[in-house]
């Protein structure tokens, strides 16, 4: 089961520390990636609307019941992008020598 809420300041470093290995990879991409994902603003925007379609919710039966949930919105929300992400070509650049196995041939 997931769960969304944190109370406290010490939940959030709970939820971390138990997500750390999950979090890594984040942090080990190339500068043209990192550009793209740590640009708060595209990332914040993602994460209020995610944030906005769980809020209402205390759990989910399963990973897969959100994963499917977040999938779904996904869609939804990348309808609405209409500015460029910055440096969007270098890292999609990168993206393509990094992750060949699974971009879609253009």
């Amino acid at each position: 089961m997931v769960s969304f809420k944190l109370g406290t300041g010490q939940s959030i470093i709970q939820s971390w520390r138990r997500n750390w290995v999950r979090m890594i990879p984040f942090f080990a991409y190339p500068p043209e990636i990192r550009k793209v994902i740590y640009t708060t603003n595209a990332i914040e925007s993602v994460n209020t609307s995610l944030h906005n379609i769980t809020k209402n919710w205390d759990s989910f039966p399963s990973d897969e019941a959100l994963l499917k949930l977040f999938y779904l919105a996904l869609n939804n929300i990348s309808k609405k992008w209409t500015m460029p992400i910055r440096d969007w070509k270098a890292a999609l650049n990168r993206f393509t020598i990094q992750f060949e196995d699974r971009m879609p041939q253009q």
